[in-house]
Parts: structure tokens; sequence; C-alpha cells
């Protein structure tokens, strides 16, 4: 009896971990500060990191909301072209596609949501930032502007 007792408590207590470790992601826990400089100025956003395959297979699907200031940074490996696609993913994003310096090489924009059409980068990216549908007008990003993060070398 007291052995049953130990386990489930156990288990309550793994349960427990479990939930509130998917609700400091969910809050915006182990979020990395990036900024992107336009002509506009410098504007700062917080970001997820994708940087493994499941992480980047994941991405923002099943997201029904995003901080304005928030976004998702895909890194790869290899510079290599890629092409994304919205499936599963609720809300518009804008596909920001970068090359290894930080430059913005390409920029789609308000991709539309649940979408299964591929979003290809259109040449060689290092990584791929997602920001909320219209951020990038918002901001004035341009091809050519500069992404700032310790992922991109100078």
């Amino acid at each position: 009896m007291e052995a049953m007792r130990v386990r489930l408590g156990a288990a309550l207590l793994f349960v427990v971990l479990v939930v509130a470790f998917a609700g400091a992601l969910a809050l915006g826990e182990g979020l990395e500060s990036l900024e992107i400089a336009t002509s506009a100025g410098r504007h700062a956003f917080q970001v997820e990191i994708a940087n493994t395959d499941a992480s980047r297979e994941r991405g923002l699907m099943d997201r029904r909301y995003m901080a304005a200031d928030h976004g998702m940074l895909f890194e790869f490996d290899l510079d290599a072209p890629t092409s994304f696609w919205m499936k599963n993913t609720y809300i518009p994003l804008d596909m920001i596609f970068i090359a290894r310096s930080g430059i913005v090489t390409r920029i789609v924009a308000n991709a539309e949501p649940l979408s299964e059409r591929a979003i290809p980068s259109g040449g060689p990216c290092a990584a791929v930032l997602e920001l909320n549908g219209g951020a990038a007008a918002s901001i004035g990003l341009k091809v050519g502007d500069k992404v700032r993060h310790p992922f991109f070398k100078p």
C-alpha cells in the first residue's frame, strides 16, 4: 500500500512538472532577443529557436496567437534552398529568409494560414524568421536589411 502511494505521488509530481514546463513555454520562457535594423530604425523581437529537425518540423503549428513582438527563428546547419508551408498554422505569418551574414534575402508577407502550398526561399539561406503577418511591412523591412542575433556571423 505504501509503495503504491509513493508511485502515485511520483506520477502526480511528474504530471505537475510537465504541465509547468508546457505552461512556461506558452508564456514565452526560453525566448532569445533578436534585432532587425531597417531604414526606419532598430526593431526588437523575442524569438523561439527552432534548431533541431523536430522543432523545425513543428514550428508554429497549432498556435492561435503570438505576441506582436515575438517570432520563431529557424536555424539551419547548412546554407541551402529551403521551403516552408503553413499546414496546421492558424495565424498569418511573414516569412523572412536570411543569409548566414544576417542579411535578409527574401520576404514572404502574410502567408496564408493552413495552406499546404510550398513557400520557397528563392535561393540558399541559413535561417528563416517567422513573425506575425504584417510585421515586416510595419517595420519597413526590405531585402538587404540586417538581422542581428548570435546565430548570424558578421
